[in-house]
């Protein structure tokens, strides 16, 4: 086809719109762009960069105000892409059932689809941080901007293995219903309660139990998605867990020792988000309770042709744009240093500074365009040629997601700096090992 012939996005997400069947949750859709959005602007707006007398500093928004902690409430909306995700994995692992599917022929897509759109952002930050490396920047600040760079991909990492978890936690929700929540909450409260003990009896011994609840507050939050799915959550009682959410929320954060903070502040000696706690898990259920009591109306809006058209074409790109926005900041953030610190002079906090932000995003959003063009097509899941080679065993997807998982995370935790030739090697291969081992890029084409 002729290029200037071709549909523009705009019209080819008009398209895609009008064929959706009316029997498909919109809503679904449009949280899933939506918390996407609000995790990609917030991003942009914590990283405060200034330049003062020559000298670049890289501030962080949550440790320069105090007051915009309460923000968090807002921006952090991980809970609510779990929440989604619960929702879609009980409808296909439903289906995988029913159909006669096996468990690794319903992950083998779902680690596809997950792994493969990750994978050109390693290589390119494996290039970057070599060629840094080479030209002789400083250690420290390859691996700060790596980390802020890659540090979206915390999610991915915790995403995959509670998707792992699907057919036990499913079966527990089947089981229990939402007793299964309370379950997965009591545990995680019972690690919170042990750990923090320890550090007021000034001890860390069982410190290393608050990382387990990476398994038990995500999969707390993901059963709420299995409630959705089932209609346990309408009427009434999306309304009632809002508010039981937010009632916990705050006696949490000013009876506890739960910050109000959200995500995790520079200097804080206790995070809600690494690891998670049970404060999280709270903001989860009041989130959630809030958004799915507005679900009718919500969905009566998103029958317009525009404002669907517009969820489908964020959601046509969503991978992309969340694994790549930090990128271009990072990249933006390096040219304006190199260029004397132009456009970084204003002190971060002040009212300047805020007003400033609007340009700030919108250049940034510019930016990302072309990066959602040029690696947009690695998040169609390929799927097998014909011939191509059968699924992959189980054990086989199972390790592969782990190695990837364990990867990315140590690289979320800590960039890519390091080691003789300027990035550290083996950590950065550990997701590819885990991509070739779960048969990622196997006899394969995109869609």
């Amino acid at each position: 086809m002729d290029p200037s012939k071709r549909p523009s996005a705009w019209n080819r997400a008009l398209s895609m719109a009008e064929r959706t069947p009316p029997t498909r949750n919109r809503y679904v859709d449009f949280l899933r762009a939506a918390s996407i959005m609000v995790v990609v602007v917030g991003h942009w707006l914590i990283a405060a960069a200034y330049v003062h007398n020559g000298k670049a500093e890289l501030g962080h928004l949550l440790d320069l105000s105090p007051w915009s902690h309460w923000l968090t409430w807002a921006l952090q909306v991980m809970p609510i892409f779990f929440i989604v995700g619960g929702f879609s994995n009980s409808i296909t692992w439903q289906r995988a059932q029913q159909s006669g599917k096996t468990y690794a022929e319903w992950l083998d897509s779902r680690f596809r689809r997950l792994v493969a759109p990750v994978l050109p952002l390693l290589i390119a930050w494996g290039i970057l941080g070599a060629g840094a490396g080479l030209l002789g920047v400083a250690p420290a600040t390859l691996r700060i901007g790596s980390q802020v760079a890659l540090v979206p991909t915390w999610f991915l990492a915790v995403y995959l293995m509670v998707i792992l978890a699907v057919p036990w936690t499913y079966r527990l929700w089947k089981s229990l219903g939402l007793g299964s929540v309370a379950v997965l909450a009591l545990v995680a409260a019972l690690f919170d309660a042990v750990a923090f003990g320890a550090f007021s009896a000034g001890g860390d011994g069982v410190a290393w139990l608050r990382w387990l609840n990476y398994g038990f507050v995500w999969a707390a939050v993901h059963q709420l998605g299995y409630a959705w799915r089932a209609k346990r959550l309408t009427g009434w009682r999306a309304p009632a867990v809002g508010a039981g959410g937010l009632a916990a929320l705050l006696g949490l954060v000013h009876l506890g020792p739960y910050p109000i903070s959200m995500v995790g502040v520079p200097g804080q000696a206790i995070s809600n988000s690494l690891p998670p706690t049970i404060a999280l898990l709270a903001l989860g259920m009041f989130q959630g309770g809030l958004l799915l009591a507005v679900e009718g109306p919500a969905r009566r809006w998103l029958d317009g042709r525009r404002a669907w058209a517009a969820t489908v074409l964020v959601n046509a790109k969503i991978m992309t744009l969340f694994l790549w926005h930090s990128t271009v900041m990072v990249l933006l953030l390096g040219a304006l240093v190199a260029l004397g610190g132009l456009g970084l002079g204003i002190e971060p906090a002040t009212g300047i500074w805020w007003w400033s932000r609007i340009p700030w995003v919108a250049v940034l959003a510019v930016l990302l365009l072309p990066f959602l063009a040029a690696f947009g097509r690695f998040e169609r899941a390929p799927r097998p040629q014909a011939g191509g080679g059968t699924t992959p065993r189980a054990w086989r997807l199972l390790l592969g997601s782990v190695l990837f998982c364990f990867g990315i995370a140590l690289l979320a935790l800590d960039g890519v700096g390091g080691g003789r030739l300027g990035v550290r090697v083996g950590v950065l291969a550990l997701p590819f090992v885990g991509a070739v081992i779960g048969g990622v890029g196997r006899g394969s084409r995109s869609r």
